[in-house]
């Protein structure tokens, strides 16, 4: 990148995850949209003060006066055999703090429109790209031109009678998969993406549960604190639980750090087997 766009704008840096961020935030305070890569998402507990307190709040405490236009990219997950300080799913860390907007991109043609809005916003943006996606070419083609897919804007991948499930990153192509065996066989699914799980868009949600009367939510990371909860609690608070003729099912990673032997790394988050079989489970069991 270098070499194409020069070294005023594409900076190598020493491995120094809080100066790097540290470095973005003050470029960004001073007009620049800086676009920091980090190369796992662990590692970004190395600058979390400068993305928490400092990026997150700037705008804020400063009563709108300035802003940090910064896009945080780094890879995420589990399934390369990096063990347990590179295979993390940290999601719930950002989502939690006020003031950044979490992105977590399905595919190559959502992760370019997203990116794009991103590097737009005017305040810092997580954008978290699970590792196995790379080797993952897209249903849709990657669209040629400079489209903004707006962030917060959910995303229906497949529509369905039977059953709901709302899926990000890896986990909704594991989904999809599932979608369409089950669709074989005469049961078919809603498929939501929600593409940006802070802000949260639910409309998608509430509406598809509406018709299919069953939930079903899906995460790598594991299921405490972890977005698939915020689902279910905004859920549990709309005029569209009414609908829900079955028990919401979280099918969500075990409470363990991820394991480097790639039996037990496979066992630690869900598997396609997984998901096929709590939608079976739902489907069947209630009526």
């Amino acid at each position: 990148m270098d070499h194409r766009y020069g070294s005023e704008r594409v900076l190598d840096t020493p491995i120094a995850e809080l100066g790097i961020v540290g470095a973005a935030v003050g470029a960004a305070l001073s007009g620049m949209r800086p676009i920091v890569e980090i190369q796992f998402s662990d590692f970004t507990a190395q600058a979390m003060d400068q993305i928490a307190n400092q990026a997150a709040k700037i705008h804020f405490m400063l009563g709108g006066a300035l802003h940090v236009p910064m896009v945080l990219r780094t890879p995420q997950g589990s399934g390369t055999g990096a063990a347990a300080q590179h295979s993390q799913n940290l999601e719930p860390w950002f989502a939690s703090v006020p003031g950044l907007k979490v992105v977590v991109p399905s595919n190559p043609a959502d992760a370019k429109g997203l990116l794009l809005a991103s590097i737009d916003d005017p305040n810092p943006v997580i954008f978290l790209e699970h590792k196995l996606l790379y080797k993952i070419p897209g249903r849709d083609p990657v669209p040629e031109g400079s489209e903004r897919i707006p962030l917060g804007v959910a995303k229906v991948v497949r529509e369905g009678k039977d059953l709901t499930i709302v899926a990000t990153g890896i986990m909704v192509n594991k989904s999809y998969e599932v979608c369409e065996k089950l669709a074989a066989e005469g049961i078919s699914v809603t498929l939501i993406d929600p593409r940006t799980i802070s802000p949260l868009d639910m409309q998608p949600v509430y509406e598809s549960v509406e018709k299919t009367g069953r939930l079903m939510v899906v995460q790598e990371g594991p299921a405490h604190a972890g977005f698939i909860n915020e689902v279910i609690a905004q859920m549990a608070g709309s005029s569209s639980f009414g609908s829900l003729i079955a028990p919401i099912k979280r099918l969500a990673g075990m409470n363990i750090p991820i394991p480097y032997a790639p039996q037990l790394e496979k066992a630690a988050v869900p598997q396609i087997e997984d998901i096929e079989a709590a939608a079976r489970e739902i489907v069947k069991n209630w009526r």
